[in-house]
């Protein structure tokens, strides 16, 4: 049923919102404004009269803040049971559904479905459902709401149900799997998943592959992908704002310390990344390690500046592989460094105004996860490289469907191939290397963030 007070013409719904809350020791509560080309784009609504956007309270600060009923004009924040949500977040969407989409089991001893699995899997249903009567609730007549991600994938088919007047899209930020992949999922999870998304009128995937990936699971399961329009929209770089961001003083002052950590004279090959385990920082890594013993006139002549940014740390195979990235890092500069020399400078703090003096620095850009989405460091290094970058990147990253051309590409699980692209990569001549990350830099950024979201909210009131 609409509430009374349904008046929002625009809904976005996500897992994490565009504000964050922390509870102080004095019981007061400060508010953090979130960054990233999602919070980017999906800040276009605030251009739209009468525009909501639907979130999860993630934390302690954020459950006080809705108790308490402080919050941001045009943010519907759900304080959804926090066990509930333990079990959709870290149990289903990034322990099952990430694994799924991003081919990460080491399928003789994992997944494994059974009751415990069912359980967690009625949470992710609840999760679901209190977004969908939420939007319900607050959405006006024939309303446009965009559903971001994994997280909700069931929210479009419970939404059509409550209201069949809305214009639907959800979009996938992830890769979809292939439909051999995909059916590891239990016939009736996979199906269910399935027609949770195609309760869309337009289920919308970064790029082509993963689209037909999904059109692919929908045929062998379902039979097709019914009424429901599949788009493509490969969301880009937001050059404006790297641009000026890249050169304020504290981005300055953090660029000047990390040239004096690598040292006059030498070239740096730069990485920022979550320790996802997707990321495929581990094989980055060997890579390296294989460079300097093979072609041992890059000792002392290069520094590899890693920036793994802990992830997900309640999940304990993400600690033990943020342990190993630390590991290897400090075996490596044991191995190959000298009293003026780290091979390595391992950074683990995030530090925004630190990973764009990476980018500034960064004579190679080193991209090579074993899947990914999109991946917009790919994008962000060439648009803000101070002498232009040679870019290293995996096939297997959906910035690959627009930046090859200009890319050195590599199989991510090949570290021997890896070793080499870097050494091509840092042999590049300048003229050469000034060329590619110029025309890398365009493809980069032409579809920015806000034009991204605006792009797909045009297509799903028009219908198209």
């Amino acid at each position: 049923m609409v509430s009374e007070h349904a008046a929002a013409q625009v809904l976005v719904a996500s897992n994490r919102g565009p504000v964050t809350y922390t509870l102080n020791e004095d019981g007061s509560l400060d508010a953090r404004r979130g960054g990233g080309g999602l919070v980017s784009g999906l800040s276009a609504i605030g251009s739209e009269a009468a525009a909501l956007w639907v979130c999860a309270a993630l934390g302690d600060g954020d459950r006080e803040a809705v108790r308490r009923g402080v919050g941001e004009p045009g943010v519907l924040m759900l304080d959804i049971d926090e066990a509930v949500h333990s079990d959709a977040y870290n149990g289903i969407a990034n322990s099952v559904l990430w694994f799924v989409h991003h081919m990460l089991y080491q399928t003789p001893l994992e997944p494994v479905f059974d009751q415990e699995f069912r359980r967690q899997w009625a949470s992710y249903e609840t999760y679901n459902r209190a977004f969908a009567d939420a939007l319900a609730a607050q959405a006006a007549e024939g309303a446009a709401v965009l559903v971001q991600d994994y997280h909700l994938a069931l929210v479009p088919g419970l939404l059509r149900e409550l209201r069949p007047d809305l214009r639907i899209g959800h979009f996938t930020h992830t890769p979809w799997a292939p439909v051999d992949y995909f059916r590891m999922l239990p016939d009736d999870i996979a199906e269910r998943l399935l027609r949770g998304l195609l309760g869309a009128d337009r289920a919308c995937f970064l790029t082509r592959r993963w689209a037909d990936a999904f059109v692919s699971c929908c045929t062998e399961l379902l039979g097709g992908t019914g009424s429901t329009t599949i788009g493509v929209h490969g969301l880009g770089a937001d050059a404006d704002f790297l641009r000026e961001r890249a050169h304020r003083p504290d981005v300055d002052e953090r660029l000047a310390t990390l040239r004096e950590q690598v040292g006059p004279g030498r070239k740096t090959i730069v990485r920022v990344d979550r320790t996802e385990l997707s990321k495929n920082i581990v094989r980055g890594l060997l890579a390296y390690r294989e460079l300097l013993e093979t072609r041992p006139e890059w000792r002392e002549r290069v520094v590899h500046v890693a920036f793994a940014y802990p992830s997900r740390q309640d999940l304990a195979v993400y600690r033990d592989y943020t342990a190993e990235v630390q590991r290897l890092a400090d075996e490596i500069n044991s191995a190959y460094g000298t009293e003026t020399w780290s091979p390595v400078e391992l950074h683990v703090k995030d530090d925004f105004a630190r990973s764009l003096a990476a980018y500034r620095l960064a004579d190679v850009a080193l991209v090579n996860p074993i899947r990914d989405g999109m991946n917009l460091v790919a994008k962000e290094i060439p648009v803000v490289s101070d002498e232009g970058c040679a870019l290293v990147l995996s096939r297997e990253a959906g910035a690959y469907e627009e930046l090859r051309e200009d890319a050195v590409t590599v199989n991510p699980y090949d570290v021997t191939g890896t070793a080499d692209a870097l050494h091509a990569a840092l042999t590049m001549p300048d003229e050469e290397r000034s060329r590619h990350t110029k025309r890398l830099a365009a493809a980069a950024t032409a579809l920015p963030p806000q034009k991204w979201f605006l792009d797909q909210l045009r297509a799903l009131r028009e219908g198209a």
